[in-house]
């Protein structure tokens, strides 16, 4: 049979593989034995929890992170078409806002069937518990570093959000979640809607929607988020929002 590429979801926090991924994929986890990972300490530890526990180190592992080079992806996507392989990200989805969509990228140029499993999404999870616009929804990921950049990109997505009636998906670095917060209080007009989705399937998991009005004032009795993995859901009055079907 033809090798394919798996991408394989984890855990979005400290559960057992066991309790969030559907029964297919822990029975895939076994058979592959070649795994592209975002940290080798995260990925042995998740392994090693779905089916791999005293034989990890059978295991190849080839780190693909933020600081790999496009070279050293290329050089891995070769190995593809060898054996079935795993992508896995530190959390949640593989290759989306992350490292690994170059080797997706690559192994669809190199005929590579790539097959999608099923397991927890933080961004589309955040946009299902916002109660904002399901039905249009862009995901922009991260802002720019810099407060002022950071301000002309929400003012941005703001119009863009109120023209079309468009769900906004924002993330953050954890320790700058507060900072961004901060910026959205600080710019976006009072009527704004934002979902703030942090902690998502852990068990103090907060999502709450409210207007910018709103979160000003629960941010002025001392609300915070915190270092926490966070998801933000904006959506401007003003736009019209496509009728559900």
């Amino acid at each position: 049979m033809k090798a394919k590429l798996y991408l394989i979801p984890t855990p979005l926090g400290g559960h057992a593989p066991s309790d969030v991924l559907p029964g297919p994929v822990m029975e895939l986890i076994p058979r592959i034995h070649l795994w592209f990972v975002e940290e080798l300490r995260t990925a042995r530890r998740f392994l090693s929890a779905a089916g791999w526990k005293g034989h990890v180190e059978e295991l190849e592992l080839l780190e693909i992170n933020e600081h790999s080079t496009r070279e050293e992806i290329e050089g891995y996507a070769r190995r593809l078409g060898e054996e079935d392989a795993g992508l896995i990200s530190e959390a949640g989805l593989p290759a989306v806002a992350d490292p690994g969509a170059l080797l997706v990228e690559l192994a669809h140029r190199r005929g590579i069937d790539v097959v999608p499993m099923v397991g927890p999404s933080s961004l589309m999870m955040a946009l299902m518990a916002s109660g904002l616009n399901g039905q249009c929804f862009a995901f922009t990921g991260y802002l720019p570093v810099k407060t002022p950049a950071r301000r002309e990109a929400l003012l941005q997505l703001e119009r863009t959000s109120a023209r079309l009636g468009q769900s906004q998906i924002i993330i953050e670095t954890p320790y700058r979640n507060d900072s961004l917060l901060a910026d959205i209080l600080e710019c976006c007009k009072p009527s704004t809607r934002l979902c703030i989705a942090a902690d998502i399937t852990c068990p103090d998991e907060t999502v709450r929607t409210r207007s910018v009005s709103e979160w000003r004032t629960e941010v002025g009795k001392g609300f915070a988020i915190g270092k926490r993995p966070c998801v933000f859901v904006l959506l401007a009055a003003g736009g019209v929002a496509p009728k559900p079907m």
